[in-house]
């Protein structure tokens, strides 16, 4: 006898979501103009695996950061025994990278990457699992021009993405040895303040007391803001270096804000450090971090090389985008196709590839289960696609040589319509979406249509 149980339904792991197609133009938009504004600026993209050894990690980020210790997603390799990670950030394997392939040979490199990371994290607005993000990498440059120019960077990819509550914070973290002293007086600060830590701080206190410096714990703040700080034991480099990034940054009309707190969750960061953040996201209110990371290199076993970088947390400025009206429209094609008959239904391919070929986005109407294929119920189906024509044959089209273009909306007119031959019919429609797409552009609208 046969179990006709039904199979228990299967759903996505917590906080590693799918992306829908009515959420593909935001992402697209968003996709798009970073690639625009980063190939203005020089930047070449680089894929990296999704997955790395566990040392990469473990050696760049510091066996203490959080990221090390709660939130990587680690596992043995069955067929080797290797220790493997799922990428928790980029840097590390963009460095890994051009160490490897030594793409630095004959000369600086400026490189981006897009792409998912991994962290196993309680999953709340803007803080996932899987999240996306889109960084940039500047390896071989010594002087803070590179540093301003990712900033300015970000301020352009703002600009273009219609985003205005962004705000940048921006700190001078120091090299290590100036870093060493702080953290002697920082420690000892700490310590005498030992009955206002909390369980995070206490933890971290001989491990990374920088991080304690970033608590958002109220009852600590007061004890925090009174801390040593780091920027008062820069030597006269650092300073100088600190100084030449925000000389760029006033000269190119940058507002910044100097946060002497601001520090980086990675242990391979040095001197510049900053920060994007906006009060519209809630507790999760960082969409792009960076900063200059000389030291990474030679701590992968390469010769002593500067670099500086940054990633912007994708879902964050999505959401944002979103707050600030941002939405775009989906829309499957330019045109829909519709067919009434045996032999319309064999003609309506043809003309769908030669809509193709001229360049438009087409769909055909095919068969679906539990869907009537009447004329009616395609048309209901040709308007849903947000195609901004349809173009209809049946037994008489067929007879006559011909098609019949309905216009769906826009500046034409919904409902209007022409009878087109058959061998005119792409010729026309291009004509007919291009000059949409030019009053569109007159009214200052954001659809495209290719031409």
């Amino acid at each position: 006898m046969s179990d006709n149980k039904k199979p228990e339904k299967i759903v996505g792991i917590r906080g590693m979501n799918d992306i829908l197609p009515a959420d593909a133009p935001l992402w697209e938009l968003f996709e798009n103009t970073v690639q625009s504004v980063l190939k203005s600026y020089g930047f070449q993209q680089i894929r990296t695996p999704i997955v790395e050894p566990t040392a990469l990690f473990s050696r760049g980020l510091g066996e203490v950061t959080d990221i090390v210790e709660k939130e990587m997603y680690s596992f043995v390799d069955s067929m080797n025994g290797d220790m493997l990670t799922l990428r928790p950030e980029s840097t590390a394997g963009v460095v890994r990278s051009v160490l490897e392939h030594n793409l630095t040979y004959d000369g600086p490199k400026r490189l981006w990457y897009a792409g998912p990371m991994f962290r196993h994290e309680r999953p709340q607005r803007g803080r996932y699992r899987q999240f996306h993000q889109v960084g940039a990498e500047a390896v071989g440059f010594s002087g803070p021009d590179i540093d301003a120019e990712l900033i300015l960077l970000c301020q352009r990819l703002w600009d273009d993405l219609g985003l205005t509550g962004i705000r940048l914070e921006l700190n001078s973290i120091g090299n290590a040895d100036e870093r060493n002293r702080h953290r002697a007086d920082l420690v000892a600060w700490f310590e005498q303040h030992r009955e206002l830590l909390d369980a995070d701080a206490t933890r971290r206190l001989h491990t990374n007391p920088l991080r304690i410096l970033d608590t958002k714990n109220p009852l600590m703040q007061e004890m925090v803001n009174a801390a040593p700080r780091l920027v008062d034991y820069l030597d006269a480099e650092s300073l100088a270096h600190f100084e030449g990034v925000q000389r760029i940054l006033r000269h190119n009309n940058i507002v910044f804000t100097i946060n002497p707190r601001l520090v980086r969750g990675m242990d391979y960061y040095n001197r510049t450090v900053f920060e994007w953040v906006t009060d519209q996201l809630g507790s999760q209110g960082t969409v792009c971090g960076g900063g200059r990371y000389d030291p990474l290199v030679e701590m992968f076993g390469g010769k002593p090389t500067p670099a500086c970088g940054f990633a912007i947390g994708v879902e964050r400025v999505l959401e944002l985008m979103k707050v600030e009206g941002e939405q775009p429209v989906a829309s499957q094609c330019d045109v829909y196709v519709v067919h009434q008959g045996d032999t319309a239904q064999l003609q309506s391919s043809v003309v769908a590839e030669r809509l193709r070929d001229a360049g438009l986005d087409v769909v055909l109407h095919c068969a679906s289960a539990g869907a009537g294929a009447s004329f009616k119920a395609q048309m209901k189906r040709a308007d849903a696609s947000g195609a901004a024509y349809a173009v209809i044959l049946g037994d008489d089209e067929v007879n006559a040589g011909t098609v019949t273009v309905k216009s769906l909306r826009g500046a034409v007119g919904a409902g209007q319509q022409a009878s087109v031959p058959f061998s005119a019919v792409a010729e026309y429609l291009v004509d007919q979406i291009v000059g949409e797409h030019e009053h569109d552009h007159d009214h200052g609208s954001h659809v495209h249509y290719k031409p």
